[in-house]
């Protein structure tokens, strides 16, 4: 062994009792790992989804901004009057402890923050086409970055089943091991003593 310990009964007690907590701390990281990786499989199979609609409408939304382009000119002004969006929140909900944002938008009344003087139905269409671009690019933005904390929690997790699995609990079984042989051999040794004290002691009775 590469660890020196003396084979006492206390010390027996103490190391089963590691050895002990070792295996359930593997069981209940193996368990968690498994949790992590069936949530996380299930966000990805969602963002796979959400991507194939996702570029359908960004396509959609620049075909209708060309459009509002090719009618109207360079819009450049018209857009610097498009309000930055401030309505989006971020809230958590734990998955086996690790927290997974969730992401809303302010269900707000969607105006229209230009004048109709200068514009024209395209320049409505190109808009409405980006607050749908908008909407689905947060809810990409909150899958994705689920995943991404799923991955991370997967990996550190797997990395502590590990050290259980091929390094603690070898040692502790190894410890166990070790203690016992030591105090078998040496109940072994006692008896064989005592038995050649009986047979000394028989014979100086005689």
């Amino acid at each position: 062994m590469a660890e020196q310990v003396f084979p006492t009964k206390g010390n027996l007690i103490q190391a089963r009792k590691f050895l002990s907590i070792s295996n359930l701390g593997y069981e209940l990281l193996d368990r968690k790992r498994n949790i992590l990786i069936r949530e996380m499989m299930q966000m990805i199979e969602d963002a796979k989804s959400i991507r194939g609609v996702i570029e359908e409408t960004y396509i959609k939304a620049y075909d209708a901004l060309q459009d509002a382009h090719i009618t109207l000119g360079v819009i450049d002004e018209i857009v610097k009057g498009v309000p930055i969006e401030n309505g989006v929140n971020v809230t958590y909900r734990s998955v086996m402890g690790v927290e997974i944002p969730k992401v809303s938008l302010e269900n707000t009344q969607m105006g229209i923050p230009y004048g109709f003087y200068m514009t024209n139905s395209e320049l409505d269409n190109a808009y409405i086409c980006f607050n749908k671009v908008k909407e689905m690019t947060i809810i990409l933005a909150e899958v994705e970055n689920g995943i991404f904390r799923l991955a991370t929690a997967v990996k550190q997790t797997q990395k502590r089943a590990n050290a259980l699995k091929n390094i603690l609990i070898p040692r502790f079984e190894g410890m166990v091991k070790y203690i016992s042989d030591s105090l078998e051999e040496k109940e072994r040794e006692d008896f064989s003593r005592l038995k050649v004290i009986k047979v000394m002691k028989k014979k100086s009775n005689d």
